[in-house]
């Protein structure tokens, strides 16, 4: 779009995506902050959900991780205020609300009572040096866990969880943490279930949502026919299970239900491409995929 019309987002694609339901969204490349992130402030798209999820064949750190991400989406470091002072000193600002953490913290509470799994709610910040932001969204954090008493609640400093990630991810449920910590977080998480190419993503905010693969335009793999379409076809997994919950569709969640059924029993049976051990191109596991949903979802 930038090089045959001179501009990354069209203002006839906002009107589009602001009338439509939800919007499943494909990677973008070096234009992203032009994009996504200006998606997100545009449409007040305040949550990004990652989930990070083991499937059996995949190359896994184990077998057990069912974790997910929230990431709090229009503030922090990339709400994008940066100046020169002068030709030596750059600065950015860090930008966090009462509001925007509020927000955030509940969606992450509420996510955990829908997953009804571990039913724990980690805040990952860094208050003992960042005391004014990451100090706000440790408060905010402890306040709304009050509201919440059936969910375990806890807190670790992003480097201590960036550890524990890697030594013990079976032991979180849902990490909710700030906009830069949250991108990092999950791009490491997802490493532990196979790569970039396994986790999904949502943007997600009180009217609008848009969904997309967590990982990026990959302009090395072009022609190469192997990369690994499972962000993408889960992506659309998380659309229609977000619609199902908002208008109470039921054929929306059985759905969701098939499309993730499908991925993992292709995965099962090897019926992957190289990264996932296997030896496929991408259209003919994401063939696989699709014919592995219509035989487990009843689908068409």
């Amino acid at each position: 779009c930038l090089q045959k019309r001179g501009v990354a987002l069209p203002e006839e694609t906002v009107e589009a995506i602001k009338k439509a339901h939800v919007c499943l969204k494909g990677p973008v490349g070096e234009t992203a902050a032009d994009v996504i992130v200006k998606l997100r402030i545009m449409l007040d798209l305040y949550a990004n959900i990652r989930p990070v999820k083991s499937y059996a064949g995949a190359p896994c750190m184990r077998d057990d991780i069912d974790l997910v991400i929230v990431r709090e989406n229009t503030e922090d470091v990339y709400r994008g205020i940066e100046f020169m002072l002068d030709d030596e000193v750059a600065v950015a600002l860090r930008v966090i609300s009462r509001r925007g953490c509020e927000r955030i913290a509940r969606k992450a509470f509420t996510l955990a009572e829908i997953r009804d799994k571990g039913r724990t709610v980690t805040a990952v910040h860094k208050a003992n040096v960042m005391r004014k932001t990451c100090g706000l969204f440790a408060e905010v954090c402890r306040k709304v866990a009050r509201e919440y008493p059936r969910i375990s609640f806890n807190e670790q400093y992003v480097d201590a969880a960036a550890m524990r990630l890697i030594k013990e991810p079976q032991n979180y449920d849902v990490i909710v943490t700030t906009n830069m910590f949250g991108d990092i977080l999950s791009d490491e998480a997802a490493q532990l279930v196979g790569g970039l190419g396994m986790v999904p993503s949502g943007n997600i905010g009180d009217d609008h949502a848009i969904f997309e693969p967590i990982h990026g335009s990959a302009p090395t793999r072009v022609g190469k026919h192997n990369a690994n379409p499972c962000s993408m076809i889960l992506a659309a997994k998380m659309m229609v299970e977000w619609l199902g919950q908002k208008y109470g569709d039921k054929k929306c969640m059985e759905a969701a239900k098939a499309i993730d059924l499908g991925v993992a029993e292709a995965i099962r049976k090897a019926l992957t491409v190289p990264d996932l051990g296997g030896l496929l191109a991408t259209i003919e596991m994401g063939e696989a995929i699709a014919r592995e949903i219509k035989t487990l979802g009843g689908l068409n």
